[in-house]
This record gives structure tokens, sequence and C-alpha cells, in this order.
């Protein structure tokens, strides 16, 4: 056991073995007070220190979810709570005296799902090898996350669409008041994350309100541009209003209903969400329009905002195939183009443009493409590529470095019909190749030498803003959108896929700062 006095209070924690490295880790730590009761749909209270010791050798629980049923293979099973789930994890090397880099991992599952206590985000190794103090968090999901309350409950719920967010910058805080105690460096802190994580950090870039709390951010599949505006989260706000057996006359009684039925209602929104989509349904995102998020997070980032952060972001090359595999085709879908095209005019590509696109992709690929492959490569660049694309873009001038990536490895599950997934990565860089939760994509296949590759880019990035490493030099991203592809090699590409970008860089330009 070890025992640390930290700002917050006295803690207890365990230690074990990583790559050859004692790791002290720290679970279930409060960063705020239970967002429950008079707290529910508002911003997150400061945890007040406590008294005693607080043992921290048990994972705390999650945000409240819909548990995935049956549960992905080989995955540890969730337990949530409205009242403790506001806590963090913390994996730390012992002190050598200097104070180490800090990554701050944001967990992904579409806003929906996930915990920071999923097996697959153990932090022990990467700590051990990166030697950073790693920190993984929890946040609110779904409605109670994202739910647009403000013109239904009055004063004190202005943010209530963006608590998911205010979270986020609540642990930040945590973290830049206390991580001193556990040897790290609270003025050298790295977010990270993945898929709705690392849409969670292009959301905070363009926060006003995160400024100076993080110099780095690693965005894994991930967009600055998942939001909505006030109109549109009021109208999911109404839906969900009704599937509760509420209106507006009864608002308040979301502020008393068992989490349970709010979590039914939640359910009955996505799969009503859902058979409109052929992509990810998003029945939850964060609300531009609002105090803490004033205006579209790309334009603010376009305008300067954390200009001064470094920036790694890339995605996997298909990143839609777990949409286009796993979502068996009714019998009233159309045809894979016209999916594809309805894929396309979400991303605002006009169906009279959609034929440019298959144009675009066909020129890439040095041949017409499948049917699946066409639905499957719209998803891929309309939810994740092509944003990434224009986050860099946008901060052409900023101050801090800007590097890319694109993941190519390809997974041998079903056959090799999922090839570079969305967050296949994820063991690669968390040093979890082995573990059976990464055994479903992996297969045992996966190489080690990549995985060595890329924890330690991630680690350079969080030590010194580059993920250039003695064996691997990584370029800027710079006008020449120099790029490093991660397959069984690696190696530093221009503008991969270059016509693909051209082409929505051709139907949505940026505009002009």
């Amino acid at each position: 056991m070890t025992r640390l006095s930290t700002p917050a209070g006295s803690i207890l924690g365990s230690s074990l073995e990583a790559e050859g490295t004692t790791i002290h880790r720290f679970l279930g730590i409060p960063y705020a007070a239970p967002p429950s009761g008079a707290n529910r749909f508002r911003a997150p209270v400061p945890s007040a220190r406590w008294g005693g010791v607080l043992d921290c050798t048990a994972a705390g629980p999650a945000a409240p979810q819909n548990l995935e049923n049956p549960a992905p293979p080989g995955a540890t099973p969730r337990t949530w709570s409205e009242d403790g789930c506001l806590n963090l994890n913390i994996w730390a090397p012992p002190a050598d005296g200097s104070a180490r880099p800090v990554m701050v991992w944001i967990h992904g599952g579409a806003y929906l799902l996930g915990a920071n206590s999923d097996a697959m985000y153990d932090g022990a190794r990467l700590a051990a090898v990166a030697g950073v103090v790693l920190v993984s968090i929890n946040y609110r999901l779904g409605a109670l996350g994202f739910l647009q309350v403000a013109d239904l409950l009055g004063p004190g719920y202005e943010d209530s669409s963006n608590v998911a967010l205010l979270d986020q910058l609540e642990a930040l805080r945590w973290v830049r008041r206390n991580i001193g105690a556990f040897g790290g460096d609270p003025e050298n802190v790295t977010v990270f994350g993945e898929s709705a994580g690392a849409a969670a950090i292009g959301t905070l870039l363009g926060m006003p309100a995160s400024e100076g709390l993080f110099r780095r951010a690693i965005m894994q599949s991930g967009t600055a541009e998942r939001y909505r505006g006030p109109e549109e989260s009021a109208r999911i706000s109404a839906e969900f209003l009704e599937l509760c057996g509420l209106d507006r006359a009864s608002a308040r009684e979301l502020l008393t209903l068992p989490v349970g039925r709010l979590l039914q209602a939640q359910a009955a929104l996505e799969k009503r969400l859902a058979a409109k989509t052929y992509a990810v349904p998003l029945p939850f995102q964060p609300t531009a329009g609002t105090p803490s998020l004033p205006l579209p997070p790309l334009d603010s980032i376009r305008h300067g905002l954390n200009s001064g952060v470094d920036l790694l972001a890339g995605t996997n090359l298909n990143e839609g195939s777990f949409a286009v595999e796993m979502r068996p085709p009714a019998p009233e879908d159309p045809g894979y183009p016209d999916r594809a095209a309805a894929v396309l005019a979400a991303a605002r590509v006009a169906s009279t443009q959609a034929p440019g696109y298959t144009e675009a992709l066909a020129r890439v690929l040095s041949r017409e493409p499948a049917g699946k492959e066409l639905l499957e490569a719209a998803i891929a660049d309309s939810v994740y590529r092509q944003p990434s694309n224009r986050l860099l873009a946008a901060r052409g001038g900023a101050a801090g470095r800007n590097f890319s990536y694109l993941f190519t490895w390809r997974s041998p599950a079903m056959g090799g019909k999922l090839g570079a997934c969305h967050a296949l990565e994820i063991p690669f860089v968390f040093r979890h190749l082995d573990a059976p939760e990464a055994a479903f994509l992996t297969r045992g296949k996966a190489p080690q030498s990549l995985s060595d590759t890329m924890s330690g880019a991630w680690a350079a990035f969080a030590h010194t803003g580059s993920p250039a490493t003695a064996g691997l030099g990584w370029p800027e991203y710079g006008d020449a959108r120099r790029t490093m592809v991660f397959d069984d090699g690696v190696r530093v590409e221009d503008d991969p896929r270059g016509g693909i970008r051209e082409f929505f860089a051709g139907v949505r330009p940026l505009p002009a700062n």
C-alpha cells in the first residue's frame, strides 16, 4: 500500500510492477462533488478537502449509461452511479526528484458510454515506459452531461448542455492543484483522448475557460466540429422530454426522475436517431452559443484561442467499418451509393456534389470503390478524417506545433473486413496488445514494434511537444501536410489521400480569418 498526502487530503493507493518499473496507483479519486440531487444538470462543484485517509485502491463508478448488451468481447462489466462518477485514476512512477510530464486521458464512447476504469485504459504500462504521471478521468454522459434545460428550468442551468465539458475542465483544475504531490508537473499537461474523448478535446480547444489548463493535446479520431446550435439542442431536449413522459409544464421533474428512467428515454432517443443515419447516432453533443462555448470551437481556434497548445491529431484509415459491418442492412435501405450520399449530406456535401466524392476516392484507390467500401470511406471522411484535416488547417498560424498521423494497420478480425478500424490504435498506445480486451481486434497478430513506436512517440510529445524520437523522424505538419503513417512499417507521407482532402476543401472551404 502507498499513502500520500495531497492538497485535497491524504489518500491510500497500491503499487504494481509494469514494464520493469514500480508504479503507484490511485483509483476513484473524487475531483468534484456528486452531480446528483441539486447538482444535476449544473456545473460541477469542486470536491471539498476530505478528512482522514481516503481509500483509493479500487476503481470508482462510471457515469450513468446504458450498458452494452452483450458487452464487447473481453470487456470488463462496468458499474455506474450518478453520485460518485466524477472521479479520476492516477498512475505514477516513483518520485525521482524531477517533475514529470502529465498525460490526462479522456475516454470515448459517443458521449454515451465508457469509463476510466476500462481495462484498455489502464495507464500503468504507458506511465512506466513514458516516464509520465498518467491520469484518466470520468465525466457525465448522455442526457445528464448534455441535455439543454436552460429554457425549461431557468437560472442556474444556462450551461446544462455542456456540463460534461465543464466536468473535464474541473478535473484539469484538480490536476493543476494536486498533481505535484504525485510527482507531476502542473505546467506540462497533455490531454489525450479517442473518438468522443478526442472530440471533447477539440471542443475544449475552443472553450475560453480551458486556456492555461493544458500545454499539449493529442486527438485520436477526433474533431472540433461535434456540436449543435441552441435551436437543434432545444429540439433534442423536447424529444427527450416527450420520451420521459413529460412536457414543458412538468419539466422540473427531470431533477428528481430516477436515473433508470432517464436512461430508458436516452435509449429510445438513440434508437430513434439511429434509424435516420447510416453513420454513428450521436444524440448528445455540446452546444455552441452558450456561456462556456460562445462560438463553434473551430471558429475560436481559427481566431487564435489556445494557439500556443501543441497538437498531435490523426485518424484510422477505416473509421467507418464498424458502422458498416455491424449494422445489418434493412430491407428499406437504399443502395450503398445513396447511403454514402446521405452520410455526405449530413456533412454538408450536396447531393449534386456526391459523385465528385466517388470520383476522388476512385482516383486515390486507382479503381472504382465497391459498395460497402464507398459507404465506409464516406463515414470515415465525413465524421473523422476531414474534420481532423480542417482542424489542422485552422491552426495554420498557431504558435504551437502541429503534427498529423494516419493509422493503417489492418485488423485481421472478421476476415479483415474491419481494416484499420475505429479504436484499433488504443491498445498500441497503451501497450495492451496482449490484453483479452484487445484480442478480438488484434487476434494476437499485432506487431509489438508498432506499439513501441507509437507509445514512444506519444511519450516524446508529452515531454517535448514533438513526437519525434531517436528512432523516429516526425516532421511538423506544415504546408506540405506531412503525416506519419503507422503500419507494419512507419513512413512519412505528404498529404496522404490528398485528392479527397481537396474535394472536401472545395465543397466546404474554411472562412477567411
